[in-house]
């Protein structure tokens, strides 16, 4: 699998167990009660709310507290791997059109 920055395989998977794992922590359940998208901040029930790496992990972000926001389906979808300040360009762009 080729990535972003070539992240190794097995950094990747290390990762991605982390964040299943943090998904079925009580912080995790506490962060999406508030139901709020942290890139729209739409209101979302806890079930429609994904977690989303604001570094992606392809990009060299960690399954950390301080990388995971809770996201809606269709902002988590539409910043696919970017960066924070890449998403922000989306965004104005958007807001331009």
């Amino acid at each position: 699998m080729h990535t972003f920055c070539d992240i190794p395989e097995e950094q990747l998977r290390r990762e991605r167990q982390k964040a299943r794992e943090m998904r079925r922590s009580q912080w995790w359940r506490n962060r999406i009660a508030t139901g709020l998208c942290h890139y729209c901040g739409g209101r979302f029930s806890p079930d429609q709310l994904t977690l989303d790496h604001i570094v992606p992990l392809v990009r060299g972000g960690r399954s950390s507290r301080g990388n995971c926001v809770p996201a809606c389906k269709e902002c988590n979808t539409r910043k696919r791997d970017l960066l924070p300040t890449e998403w922000q360009e989306y965004l104005d762009t958007l807001a331009r059109s």
